[in-house]
């Protein structure tokens, strides 16, 4: 897949992420130990223009999932503590400018770390959950333990979770318990969400879309790289 394959939305967001310094190439520790040939950290889209990058890239691709055959239906974007938090208002705002009439009254809500005992208290900052679809909104999933705490806040305030949406699906299968031996079969982190709760766990780009993206437009051993990790790391799902 080139560059000319991808949506241009995905096209300007893969653009955005190089131009800001969000996705880097090198060698790079991850919190699994694994040295990984490129690194994305959607904290770092805290310029203007680069938050504006980002939240039109979800809101597009909440768009586009929406004009498939089992469309996206939501009340309520959330955005879990604390990257998702800017990620999933930014997007309500996105996607209220893009299309008005289909998402001009689309909430969000936020978790707090720790729970209120003043004021209004509780765990939850904007809309109620209570009766409504929620479509979570967050940066990627990893070992897929952030999203489970934030399904269960969501279900325990009375929200129906059905959907997770992330920039970046990185392809990867999660550590084996008795090692990180590349050679053990293991399904990936979203795999296993997507199986343990029966939602959608949709991504603005995959790594394949980075790789075909990339070609021609990056280095050669960098390309090549990535694509040995991924060969590595391939999950069984």
């Amino acid at each position: 897949m080139s560059s000319t394959d991808l949506p241009s939305y995905k096209v300007e967001f893969l653009k955005a992420a190089i131009d800001g310094g969000v996705l880097k190439f090198g060698s790079f520790e991850l919190k699994s130990k694994r040295i990984s040939p490129y690194f994305f950290n959607a904290g770092d889209f805290y310029r203007a223009d680069l938050l504006r990058a980002i939240s039109t890239a979800y809101a597009k691709t909440i768009i586009e999932a929406s004009t498939s055959s089992t469309p996206l239906e939501f009340d309520i974007l959330f955005g879990p503590a604390y990257k998702g938090i800017a990620l999933a208002t930014a997007t309500v705002d996105k996607l209220a400018d893009l299309q008005p009439e289909n998402y001009g009254k689309v909430c969000y809500s936020f978790d707090r770390k720790e729970a209120k005992d003043h004021g209004e208290g509780g765990n939850i900052v904007g809309a109620p959950l209570k009766g409504k679809r929620v479509l979570i909104v967050d940066d990627v999933v990893t070992a897929g333990t952030a999203k489970r705490e934030a399904i269960g806040k969501i279900q325990k305030e009375g929200g129906i979770v059905i959907g997770i949406l992330v920039a970046l699906d990185r392809m990867e299968k999660l550590p084996a318990p008795n090692g990180d031996d590349p050679s053990t079969p293991m399904p990936s982190a979203i795999g296993e969400i997507r199986k343990e709760y029966a939602i959608p766990v949709l991504s603005i780009l995959t790594l394949d879309d980075i790789i075909g993206g990339l070609k021609g437009k990056i280095s050669e051993e960098d390309i090549r790289r990535m694509v040995e990790y991924k060969d590595k790391y391939k999950p069984s799902d």
